[in-house]
């Protein structure tokens, strides 16, 4: 291929194009888990006004919040329903127009939440949540695939991870707009609730302008020219042969495989316990009850002893501690190794719910006791920023080949948006029924998360997929060492530049 025709780039056309897909994409799921704390009272006003208006019925307190809590855990089932289509719509549209389609559920959830007030309706509320779960369901899954289809080697750890990164951002930009001084008061709760159009239409009027996956492009697609346009574009250089060798033998060796359906991957053994792995990692992400407290930040500080006026301004906190985690994570992660970070999250927030539980039996004797609380909340929500919030999503784009890796995302996506679900469900359950004691099931969770990922799962920093599947072919295929053939070596040394008349 000559020079002629081919698109120049800069090492800044990657850091823009992640910023693009990150305001639309995982942004808007922290974003939107946040928001609705702001306006919980408002809204169960207007549901007990809206039943008063029409059958003329005064709601008792209990059945307005089985309401409430059924317009907040909608989101889940919404986001259930995204991780489920997000893999065929990626297989058939790609990563990068995928997550521009994605914004046409944004815009009519923003629209129906606009105008529920004016309609009297609750109901649009319920149907804006979903419609925003199933907008986050497909852009938690699609945006990591993006980043490290994208992505160079020794940077595909720490720029996965930022989807993490803008999750985190979104929780506390959320937290910030919810403050009764800026949207967060009884006039403007639907603007408020419609707010997340505008990180929608910032991501469809710039991401148009950068290229699509070089992997989906090459193995997907069989377009070699664009694929290296796209690498020479988001690298800013000449395309590196040994990157290039990379794509080209997982085209090879998924040559002819078409791309999996998700129950194929549960009976196919040479992927059960990346399966495995991806499934429990997964769960136990919303099983640890970190997002839970997004949910119902207002009250696990009530029960932690915070005055109500000061709430909102401590809730910022939370956010606050998951972004600053997530950074650190990032600039962590490709020196410390994905177990490391992974182990040592779930490890110490299986110290802190132990250290909130001690505090919290205290309270009421020991008057400093109330602060000791505020602050494991917020220990455990950096422990969970500094492994499990971004490692997570980094590992079915590492673990599975071109042709499983959507099925994985599925898969992982419906784990992660059930458990979410259920953890919604019964939190309040939780910790009206144990109250001290509320945390004591997600401590043993993160230890027993822990303990598999220090046994069971390898380390796949820096290295090729064919490393990583001949790792997980021991795991596989015990006693069966033969069964996996040896892998072609590139044809070209490490940093030799591939020059254009050989492409």
């Amino acid at each position: 291929m000559s020079h002629a025709g081919a698109q120049k780039g800069s090492p800044l056309t990657l850091v823009l194009m992640i910023a693009s897909a990150s305001i639309g994409g995982t942004l808007q799921y922290g974003y939107n888990l946040a928001i609705m704390n702001a306006p919980t009272t408002f809204i169960q006003s207007f549901i007990n006004e809206t039943f008063l208006e029409r059958w003329d019925v005064q709601l008792e307190e209990y059945q307005v919040t089985l309401v409430w809590t059924i317009i907040v855990s909608i989101f889940s089932l919404g986001g259930f329903a995204g991780a489920l289509i997000a893999g065929p719509m990626t297989i058939r549209f790609g990563r990068k127009k995928c997550l521009l389609l994605n914004n046409i559920f944004l815009m009519t959830a923003a629209l129906l939440a606009l105008t529920s007030r004016t309609a009297r309706s609750f109901e649009m509320i319920m149907i804006s949540r979903v419609l925003v779960g199933i907008n986050a369901g497909i852009s938690m899954n699609v945006q990591p695939m993006y980043f490290g289809e994208s992505a160079p080697k020794h940077l595909r750890g720490a720029i996965s991870l930022s989807s993490a990164v803008f999750t985190a951002f979104g929780v506390v930009l959320g937290q910030v707009v919810g403050l009764r001084e800026i949207l967060g008061s009884e006039p403007c709760w639907q603007y408020l609730l419609a707010s997340n159009a505008i990180p929608g239409l910032i991501q469809l009027l710039t991401l148009p302008w950068f290229p699509e996956s070089p992997r989906y492009l090459l193995i997907d697609r069989g377009d070699k020219e664009a694929c290296i346009n796209a690498l020479r574009r988001l690298r800013g250089c000449e395309v590196q042969s040994s990157e290039l060798d990379e794509i080209l033998q997982e085209q090879a060796e998924t040559k002819g495989m078409r791309a999996s359906h998700p129950w194929e991957l549960f009976t196919d053994r040479s992927v059960r316990w990346q399966l495995i792995s991806v499934m429990i990692i997964s769960s136990a992400m919303q099983l640890c009850g970190n997002d839970s407290i997004y949910f119902y930040a207002s009250y696990v500080f009530k029960e932690a002893g915070i005055p109500d006026d000061k709430i909102q301004y401590a809730t910022i906190g939370t956010g606050t501690c998951e972004f600053t985690a997530c950074i650190m994570c990032n600039l962590l992660v490709e020196r410390k190794g994905r177990r490391f970070m992974l182990a040592g999250g779930f490890t110490l927030m299986t110290f802190w719910a132990v250290v909130f539980t001690i505090a919290l039996s205290f309270e009421h004797h020991i008057t400093w006791m109330s602060y000791l609380t505020m602050t494991c909340v917020y220990t455990y929500i950096l422990s969970f920023g500094m492994g499990p919030a971004g490692v997570t999503g980094i590992l079915p784009t590492e673990i599975f080949n071109q042709a499983a890796r959507p099925a994985a995302y599925m898969i992982a996506g419906s784990m992660m948006w059930l458990n979410l679900f259920v953890v919604g469900m019964i939190f309040p359950f939780l910790v009206s029924g144990l109250r001290e004691y509320c945390f004591v099931p997600f401590a043993a969770i993160c230890l027993l998360s822990a303990l598999y990922v220090g046994l069971f799962l390898p380390e796949t920093k820096g290295k090729s997929l064919s490393v990583i599947m001949r790792e997980f072919h021991r795991l596989n295929f015990k006693g069966q060492e033969n069964h996996f053939e040896a892998q072609t070596k590139p044809q070209y040394q490490l940093g030799e530049v591939c020059l254009s008349t050989a492409l």
